[in-house]
């Protein structure tokens, strides 16, 4: 009997796993206006650097931040493919969903002008 192979997180779900913390999604907004040390990233948030610094090895992972070390400083920038990969699948889902919505509308608006003409005669 085969077993199933185990599941490894695709890119997809590392970037919404990355997406679904607050703090995660507070550090990509401000990385939205450029890029910033990690010192500067943590300041707003009341946890310790090495608590921190766990977020951005998550966001780093899922490819949606790089990081470079200067010296002593790390600093944090967007990377674009990460988030541009969650975009196209939200989009490709919202396209999904829009045609869907449209051929309920549609059935709808059949299913109206069916009872008007009824009752008509």
């Amino acid at each position: 009997m085969a077993t199933a192979a185990p599941q490894m997180p695709d890119d997809l779900s590392s970037i919404f796993l990355a997406l679904a913390d607050p703090t995660r999604r507070a550090v990509i907004a401000r990385l939205g206006q450029g890029p910033a040390s990690v010192s500067e990233l943590a300041s707003p948030f009341d946890m310790g650097l090495p608590s921190f610094m766990k977020h951005i090895r998550l966001l780093e992972n899922s490819g949606m931040i790089r990081t470079r070390k200067s010296g002593r400083t790390r600093t944090c920038v967007i990377d674009g493919p990460g988030l541009s990969n969650a975009e196209r699948w939200l989009a490709e889902q919202r396209k999904i969903w829009e045609a869907q919505a449209d051929r309920l509308e549609a059935f709808v608006m059949l299913e109206q002008e069916g009872r008007n003409a009824d009752s008509d005669r």
